[in-house]
């Protein structure tokens, strides 16, 4: 199985989004003016310019995770999800995030189900440091099928202090933060799975998960349901304090990337000619082995749709990266240095010779 017969074709939104960029105009503001756009590589996360400041902006939805915790009946980690998805892209520009709007779109409205999502949100500024400052429901039998959630975050930086790639050198080490589970890419692939081997939500995990990883929200064994409902790390903390004011000065961090859709590639965006190389990946967490196993999917596949245990990666000079990691890991345990930078080309490669990626 793949993600392409799942119903998501990787290259065919890649073509999709080029043909969508290639026909936008930027901006009508002219260069130095409040709002002008301000070049980015990487494609994280937008800025504009503010005065002394710049303004980053993020938007992003949860997917087709939604599709499990309406089946489940479960939607108390989809609000963590939307604010994780957005806030977690700015933080790779440098931005500190601090405000989020939401979008709500469903068949018909449910009280009891708004009311879910609303204590999901509060919990995700909580968990972000950030204020909800607005957001719109709409009602849309005949367009939607099933509740849709999506939300854009704004955050802040000084204007010179934005993190780009640019300043990335060979030997600069990768350090690479744990995810909590698929987070919010993947699940069309995690469903197609689950419904190839006659599998229900409520059925026991069928392998060992890491005391107090997952976020429970039934009694019991833990459930199928509650591993791939498990909600997406938001790495604001430690991520923000270590640009403000972690144990080197913020010019040492050279890169950061969130590896979402489109996994290990994502690091690509980074840099036009420099390359990645992991060598000492993190464990892969079982719900991970358990998809490949049970999908026959092949390994350089799941790198490519999955975060396999991997959510953030921070590329740091290598005289600060034990001082940095050593920092991180107070606050992330199980951070640990992954892998550097090369000057063989812009590709990544792996510790599995399979797994290799030459475009995103």
């Amino acid at each position: 199985m793949d993600y392409a017969s799942s119903g998501v074709d990787i290259d065919l939104e890649g073509e999709a989004v080029g043909a969508l960029v290639g026909a936008l105009s930027l901006s009508t503001r002219p260069k130095g003016s409040i709002g002008a756009p301000v070049d980015l590589p990487g494609g994280f996360g937008g800025l504009v310019e503010f005065g002394d400041k710049y303004l980053a902006l993020a938007t992003d939805g949860v997917g087709s995770k939604l599709t499990v915790a309406n089946q489940v009946g479960h939607w108390a980690g989809v609000g963590i999800d939307c604010m994780a998805m957005n806030v977690n892209d700015l933080l790779c520009v440098g931005a500190e995030p601090i405000a989020f709007v939401d979008y709500i779109a469903v068949p018909r409205p449910d009280p009891e189900v708004h009311a879910a999502i609303g204590r999901s949100l509060t919990e995700a500024c909580r968990r972000a440091k950030v204020t909800l400052a607005g957001g719109e429901t709409a009602s849309l039998p005949g367009i939607v099928n099933e509740l849709d959630l999506s939300g854009t975050a704004l955050g802040w930086l000084d204007r010179g202090s934005e993190i780009t790639g640019a300043n990335l050198q060979e030997g600069d080490v990768l350090i690479g933060l744990p995810s909590s589970g698929v987070h919010s890419n993947g699940l069309s692939l995690v469903r197609s799975v689950v419904d190839h081997c006659d599998a229900s939500w409520d059925d026991i995990a069928p392998f060992s998960v890491e005391d107090g990883r997952v976020e429970r929200f039934r009694q019991g064994e833990l459930t199928l349901g509650e591993v791939f409902l498990n909600p997406t790390r938001i790495y604001c903390d430690p991520i923000v304090d270590l640009i403000q004011k972690g144990p080197c000065d913020a010019s040492c961090i050279h890169a950061i990337c969130h590896v979402t859709g489109g996994g290990l590639s994502n690091l690509l965006r980074l840099h036009d000619s420099l390359g990645w190389h992991i060598d000492s990946p993190l464990p892969v967490l079982e719900e991970f082995s358990w998809i490949q196993e049970m999908g026959s999917i092949e390994i350089r596949e799941m790198y490519r749709t999955f975060n396999m245990g991997m959510g953030m990666v921070i590329a740091v000079s290598e005289e600060v990266s034990e001082s940095v990691l050593e920092w991180v890991s107070g606050k992330v345990p199980g951070s640990a240095i992954v892998g550097r930078v090369t000057d063989n080309g812009r590709v990544v490669t792996h510790l599995d010779p399979a797994v290799r990626f030459d475009t995103y």
